[in-house]
């Protein structure tokens, strides 16, 4: 199947990370939210990044602006019925995410894939909100989207092979390195990451160390460049609770009870970098 018009539900941090690598690999992108304010601001991000690989050297002013002529921004759902393929990139609610694949399921044609970046939700619980399971799939991309080569493509139960193979194959035209999962709350990535970071979370919780002190531990002692602190920050507290909540129920084991640390941050609205205060000031 051709793909010329790739849609982008949702235009945060890993909205506008996927329209640009996609733009940038030549495809047409629609890139919708459900405000004006919100894509226009990840428009605006999107040429920020592509501005600074401008001036190391990465990109010129031509290939910049015709970047960004490929990215179109709508606030309409509806438009969607041009796509070929569509990944959503909404927040971690599994109530918004089902509401959004019933509506695409009947907006776009029969033919086309609906893919999701959720980082935990199991991939058949939402392509059962469709009438095209078959055509539903996971595609993880890792933030910040534009630098990190990984892509998670996880399979549903009723995933078809076709539709496999075409993500895959997109994740290669983006320049990313696929990796394949299996539908389990949490896939690989955050079934291993998530209680890293919760872990780091009760060593703070727990007077164990401070912040620093367990982010440089990480850091220097196992070679992360990021310490789990710092990186709980950088995906958004709020996120990293959804991931573990998904977890928790989802396996019903103890170990991914997440951290009464990490629910108070956020329901102080205490959410990382993107509130300006998390485990860190900002």
């Amino acid at each position: 199947m051709e793909i010329t018009t790739f849609g982008v539900i949702g235009a945060g941090q890993m909205g506008n990370g996927i329209a640009q690598v996609a733009a940038a690999s030549g495809l047409q992108v629609l890139m919708s939210d459900i405000k004006e304010e919100f894509t226009a601001k990840g428009r605006a991000n999107i040429a920020r990044n592509l501005d600074r690989n401008v001036e190391k050297g990465k990109l010129d002013a031509a290939g910049r602006e015709a970047i960004l002529s490929r990215i179109r921004t709508t606030t309409s759902l509806q438009d969607m019925a041009s796509a070929d393929f569509v990944v959503e990139a909404a927040v971690e609610r599994e109530d918004l995410k089902f509401k959004i694949f019933r509506d695409l399921d009947a907006i776009c044609p029969p033919h086309v894939i609906l893919s999701t970046n959720t980082s935990s939700i199991p991939i058949g619980r939402i392509a059962a909100q469709t009438g095209r399971p078959d055509k539903v799939i996971g595609m993880h991309f890792m933030n910040p989207v534009p630098v990190m080569k990984l892509v998670e493509v996880i399979k549903g139960l009723t995933t078809s092979a076709e539709t496999f193979q075409t993500t895959w194959d997109l994740c290669l035209k983006f320049g990313k390195t696929p990796a394949e999962a299996n539908d389990f709350p949490g896939f690989i990535a955050n079934r291993i990451l998530l209680p890293m970071i919760n872990e780091a979370i009760f060593c703070l919780y727990q007077g164990v160390g401070k912040a620093e002190d367990i982010d440089t531990v990480m850091k220097l002692g196992m070679n992360h460049p990021m310490g789990p602190l710092a990186l709980a920050d950088l995906i958004g507290l709020d996120t990293c609770l959804a991931i573990m909540e998904t977890l928790y129920d989802g396996f019903k084991d103890s170990k991914y009870r997440p951290c009464p640390l990490l629910r108070k941050y956020v329901e102080a609205k205490w959410l990382g970098r993107k509130t300006g205060r998390g485990f860190y000031v900002y």
